[in-house]
């Protein structure tokens, strides 16, 4: 079976990648391909991104509170580019209050500070079509 490519992006003005970086190592050593995007991406570069890269996964990682705002942006993006096999998943500091309208959007799973890193990829494994 190929491997499950992932897209790790930060959509924003949010210059603190330290999570970020934690995840995208997490799900290398997991047995993931994964490309960074690297800081302060727009969606319309995420969602180009995701296209060329060919991914199973986008995972966005937000800290500066314009998550209900980007997410969205990003979900329909790619689904403007046909990529709805696309499973998308969200993390960062994002209360609980706005999970279920991003979810709602497109977002499969948010993960919120503190969750192990092993969550996340048993929620890729199960969840990547």
């Amino acid at each position: 079976m190929a491997k499950v490519r992932v897209l790790v992006a930060k959509p924003g003005l949010d210059g603190h990648d330290r999570g970020a970086k934690v995840v995208a190592r997490a799900l290398r050593d997991a047995g993931f391909e994964v490309i960074y995007t690297g800081l302060r991406q727009t969606p319309e570069q995420i969602a180009e991104a995701a296209l060329q890269e060919d991914v199973n996964v986008v995972a966005m990682s937000i800290l500066s509170g314009a998550h209900p705002h980007l997410f969205p942006k990003v979900v329909n993006l790619l689904r403007e580019k046909g990529m709805d096999d696309v499973l998308i998943i969200g993390g960062g500091v994002i209360p609980e209050t706005d999970i279920p309208a991003l979810k709602e959007a497109g977002i499969a799973e948010v993960f919120t500070p503190g969750t192990p890193t092993g969550d996340i990829v048993d929620f890729i494994k199960a969840n990547v079509k």
